[in-house]
């Protein structure tokens, strides 16, 4: 996910965000990173396909292999708020917001409607619609991300104007206080009139705040050691998360000592590398068209990988099916979101 948080990270959607501190150069180790984790989230919902197949131990250890992604994006946006592109002023807050929601709402509506039309599970209903407006929704699971997204730059949005710019940006306050509040008036609304309203969405765990102030220390601080000591704490962090998912349980939650272990191996690893220069410019333009990837990706994932999965006999073929089927899918959804960059619709599309 630009990428959701721009310069940060699903994905990245704020594109006013450039990777970049002022007066710096763009950072092309994030743009690379950024790409990184938007392949990896494609690699997750293809893993889940062939899961649902059952191919459990090959999806298993293909959502292993991206399992980092979420988090490194909650990293990143952390960078981007607290470090790499701190706002300004309220009206830049609020702007970075619109960039991510309205094409949120505009593939939540995508998502209802093909599900409508095809006859999924997630039915593009009213009550479906209604329901997306508090949490994500069946049609649409893999956006669950961005309901914990947005608070979180609200959250150090409002942070920065307050303690950095001394600012009371008070239409920011109201609505983080509406978010803060929310999940207790909707238990106060069931309790008195009997009406359940759908699961709140809109909220941010305690380790996703961990990971977007850890990962922006992260990728501000200078080198820290060497990269090779990086990788093998990766390569480790991921032969135990496997072993979690395969014997304890699966998915593994991103909050887990797993998953956060490599997570930060997959920053220290990342941060800071050289990317050559004559690729910066393809880098960078994956990078800007990730968040769009991110909110296309799934389409990909259904049409592609999915049917493959469903019609792949067991046999060890199944690892080599996933690699190719997410490749192609990550490739293809790169390649729309790149398309739909050219006449400006990225404002609506991600």
């Amino acid at each position: 996910m630009s990428s959701p948080a721009s310069p940060a990270a699903v994905p990245s959607a704020a594109q006013d965000t450039p990777d970049r501190t002022p007066g710096s150069e763009r950072r092309h180790d994030i743009d690379l990173l950024r790409v990184l984790c938007t392949a990896a989230v494609v690699l997750v919902h293809a893993s889940a396909a062939f899961i649902d197949a059952g191919h459990r131990t090959t999806g298993i250890l293909g959502d292993t292999a991206g399992r980092f992604a979420v988090p490194v994006f909650f990293a990143m946006a952390g960078w981007a708020a607290l470090s790499g592109a701190p706002v300004d002023d309220e009206t830049r807050l609020l702007s970075r917001l619109g960039r991510i929601l309205r094409p949120m709402a505009v593939w939540t509506a995508l998502y209802l409607l093909c599900a409508y039309v095809t006859g999924a599970s997630g039915a593009g209903t009213g009550e479906e619609a209604a329901q997306a407006l508090f949490g994500s929704v069946e049609a649409a699971f893999h956006l669950w991300y961005l309901y914990a997204y947005v608070p979180l730059l609200l959250l150090l949005g409002v942070l920065v104007l307050v303690v950095r710019r001394r600012a009371l940006p008070r239409r920011s306050l109201a609505l983080l206080v509406a978010l803060a509040v929310a999940p207790a008036l909707a238990g106060d609304v069931r309790e008195i009139t009997g009406w359940a309203p759908p699961e709140w969405g809109w909220s941010v765990p305690l380790s996703t705040v961990v990971y977007a102030v850890a990962g922006a220390a992260l990728l501000a601080a200078p080198r820290l050691g060497p990269r090779a000591l990086w990788a093998a704490g990766a390569a480790v962090a991921f032969a135990a998360l496997a072993v979690y998912q395969l014997t304890v349980r699966h998915p593994a939650a991103y909050g887990g000592v797993a998953v956060a272990a490599l997570t930060f191996a997959v920053i220290g690893t990342v941060a800071g590398v050289r990317v050559p220069e004559r690729v910066r410019p393809l880098v960078a333009r994956l990078s800007d068209a990730s968040f769009g990837t991110y909110l296309v990706h799934l389409l990909w994932v259904r049409l592609l990988v999915a049917p493959v999965a469903g019609r792949l006999p067991d046999g060890p073929w199944a690892p080599a099916a996933l690699a190719v089927t997410a490749l192609a899918a990550a490739a293809l959804s790169f390649a729309v979101s790149l398309l739909w960059g050219r006449p400006g619709w990225r404002k609506w599309l991600g």
